[in-house]
C-alpha cells in the first residue's frame, strides 16, 4: 500500500526539484514574447540560468487578479523570479537580449545559491 501511495505521489510531484523558477507573463500577440522565443527560448533552458530558475509561462489573464503579484502584472512579457512559489525580483518587457540576460543575472545574484554557481 505504500509502495502504491509513493509512486502516485511520485506522479503528481513537480517535475522540477529547483525551489527557483522564473515565470515567463506571456500573452496572445505578443510581439515581444515571440522576439524573446526567437532570441532566447530554445536556449535558455541549457544555460546555467535555466538550470537554476527553469521557465514556466502562464498567459497574464490567468493571474490579472492574483494577489501574490504586487504590483499587478500589467506587461507582456513579464519575468518573475520565484523562490518557493513567491516573487523575489521581476522583468518587466523585453528591450533586447543582451539586457535581458544582464538582468536576470543582476536578480538572480542575489540569491546564495546562484552565487555558488558563478565560483
Amino acid at each position: 500500500m505504500l509502495k502504491q501511495f509513493i509512486f502516485i505521489f511520485g506522479l503528481f510531484a513537480p517535475l522540477t526539484t529547483s525551489a527557483t523558477e522564473l515565470l515567463m507573463v506571456t500573452e496572445e500577440g505578443c510581439v515581444w514574447c515571440e522576439r524573446w522565443d526567437d532570441d532566447i527560448g530554445d536556449i535558455y533552458a541549457k544555460t546555467k540560468e535555466g538550470k537554476f530558475a527553469p521557465l514556466h509561462r502562464i498567459d497574464i489573464h490567468k493571474v490579472l487578479d492574483d494577489k501574490r503579484f504586487q504590483p499587478s502584472i500589467v506587461f507582456t512579457p513579464t519575468f518573475i523570479i520565484l523562490e518557493d512559489g513567491v516573487e523575489v525580483a521581476r522583468i518587466e518587457g523585453y528591450p533586447s537580449e543582451d539586457f535581458f540576460w544582464q538582468l536576470l543575472n543582476q536578480a538572480l545574484l542575489k540569491h546564495p545559491k546562484y552565487k555558488e554557481t558563478e565560483k
